[in-house]
């Protein structure tokens, strides 16, 4: 676990233990400068067929996957690393921050029920702040770094554009810090960090930080919410 994350931990145990959920406001995003908002669609979304996958990076894993394991259409999302060598994937390595990946997520998807366009709307929208730089909420690092690791020229476009659009209209009071990079190599992650939120609901960090997600995930899209999340090892 990493440092930031058990110093968390420590202090959210603490405080769980003296007041009320309803008093700590955990059903509001919690620590996040940026509250989330329904976001214009991307105006660039081409059409794909057959599955597509898209890897997002935008802080623990643990909620970026909880969230798109939520949306309609989504195959699987399984949590892991990118942006570093294969050699250096593992839990341990990536938290000193010195690997060069960062905590991430991929998505395999059905474009005919939701396109990519859509998935980067549920990423900027609910998934992360993408003004954060090299941190998450109480996460702090390159390895939490906002980051879209493109798997096709098509997904860089319309990540490009979509970057493009939501700068122009001014739709977050900071700049957007989301870096692209085509993607050199994606590996999943250690078994008990996947579905994690699913398997551990009531623990500390995802009572604060993730579960909010999802909530904010069926207020703002209601028609791609879906109540039962696809687990990562079921590709259904």
């Amino acid at each position: 676990m990493s440092r930031s994350r058990r110093r968390f931990l420590l202090i959210a145990t603490a405080a769980l233990a003296a007041a009320p959920l309803a008093a700590l406001g955990l059903f509001a995003p919690a620590g996040a400068e940026e509250q989330p908002v329904s976001l214009p669609a991307p105006a660039v979304d081409p059409a794909q067929s057959g599955p597509q996958t898209a890897v997002f990076a935008g802080g623990c894993f643990w909620g970026v996957q909880g969230v798109f394991e939520h949306v309609r259409g989504v195959r699987q999302a399984l949590s892991g690393y990118a942006g570093g060598p294969a050699k250096a994937a593992s839990y341990e390595l990536v938290s000193t921050g010195a690997t060069g990946h960062a905590e991430s997520v991929k998505v395999t998807y059905d474009p005919a029920v939701v396109s990519y366009g859509t998935l980067l709307r549920v990423f900027f929208s609910v998934a992360h702040d993408p003004t954060q730089v090299n941190r998450q909420g109480p996460d702090h690092g390159t390895q939490y770094r906002s980051e879209i690791f493109y798997t096709s020229p098509a997904q860089k476009e319309v990540a490009d554009a979509y970057i493009a659009q939501l700068s122009a209209t001014h739709s977050f009071a900071r700049p957007i810090a989301t870096k692209l990079e085509p993607l050199q190599g994606f590996y999943a992650a250690e078994a008990y960090h996947q579905d994690f939120m699913v398997h551990h609901p009531n623990h500390p960090y995802i009572v604060f930080n993730d579960l909010p997600k999802v909530e904010t995930l069926k207020q703002i899209f209601p028609a791609l919410y879906r109540a039962d999340p696809v687990l990562s090892g079921s590709g259904t």
